[in-house]
């Protein structure tokens, strides 16, 4: 049963910087992120705002959104201007360097990349929000519900990515399975999130992981047989699902108007934490929240750390009791 719990706010911590799009905890406690000058940073002690410290790993020259921790202590950005990267943290991959792995796809230019997962064989497949609008009109796609999004792969050891899957809406998000036998995607302009099975006889095929209510954005696995959480940027919004039942024409019209009439997130924000059948272990909310639209959620030292588009900093909150 999916009963709702109170999201409890303990702390907050800035950056200096706007936009914290995602998180990630790293094996020692610290928790990565990219904001919008193209800094990628590393905050160390969250746990406790007194003691808290930012500390600038690389500078990418675009829009970080969606981050990827590999085994070697690299980092793989999903950059919105320009395409896929792979930055050194100082961890043993050197000093900040910056690669890019992938900056287009099948001869078009690879942008709004949001999120990367990396398989244990050296794959790693890649979500595109729209094909159509760029992040700073990323409500244009949401309002059209374009259905452009995409899932790319990139075969171990390089190469050109090559597109899996077509016909997403606002691709955003990437977990994969306990087990590798499929990935979780969310699909942020249709309140779900989406299985694409890697093996076995549905190999290639999609089917429904999990209905959201709300708009799922990053999704984090902690560890390889804990919960898969789930950012939900925004709660259902019920004139948008009737606009998505409007011929494109009228939602086209729609959207030219949204992109450029001024935009402030709502203040309730939430939390998903699922296992691999898609059972909901944990939904956390907060109304009248300070803190607007969730865009990420990691674990560390025992709290939540919340990530946001909107926000200059990040928000700690308690981690919920298991059961």
């Amino acid at each position: 049963m999916d009963r709702r719990t109170d999201l409890v706010p303990l702390h907050y911590v800035s950056l200096g910087a706007r936009g914290p799009e995602d998180v990630v905890a790293d094996p020692h406690g610290r928790v990565l992120t990219g904001v919008e000058d193209g800094r990628i940073l590393r905050v160390h002690h969250l746990g406790d705002p007194l003691t808290a410290r930012v500390e600038v790993l690389a500078e990418t020259g675009g829009r970080p959104l969606g981050l990827e921790l590999l085994p070697d202590g690299a980092l793989l950005v999903c950059d919105a201007e320009r395409g896929l990267l792979r930055v050194g943290t100082g961890d043993g991959t050197g000093d900040g360097t910056v690669h890019v792995l992938a900056d287009s796809v099948a001869g078009e230019r690879l942008r709004f990349c949001s999120n990367a997962v990396a398989l244990p064989d050296g794959t790693v497949y890649v979500t595109v929000s729209s094909r159509r609008y760029p992040l700073h009109r990323w409500i244009g796609d949401i309002v059209e519900h374009t259905g452009t999004g995409r899932l790319l792969r990139i075969p171990a050891g390089g190469g050109a990515p090559e597109v899996v899957l077509e016909g997403l809406q606002f691709a955003n998000g990437l977990a994969p399975s306990a087990d590798g036998s499929f990935l979780v995607i969310a699909e942020t302009g249709a309140c779900r999130l989406t299985r694409f099975h890697l093996t076995g006889p549905r190999a290639g095929r999609t089917d429904l992981f999990a209905a959201v209510p709300g708009m799922p954005d990053n999704l984090w696995r902690e560890g390889p047989d804990g919960p898969i959480w789930v950012a939900v940027a925004a709660p259902r919004i019920p004139p948008l699902d009737l606009l998505h039942r409007t011929p494109p024409a009228v939602r086209a019209a729609a959207a030219r108007t949204a992109v450029h009439a001024p935009f402030r997130p709502g203040r309730t924000i939430g939390v998903l934490a699922l296992d691999d059948d898609g059972r909901t272990l944990h939904h956390l909310t907060r109304g009248r929240s300070g803190f607007r639209m969730v865009t990420s959620v990691c674990v560390t030292g025992g709290h939540l750390v919340l990530g946001s588009l909107w926000e200059p900093g990040v928000a700690v909150c308690a981690r919920p009791a298991a059961g």
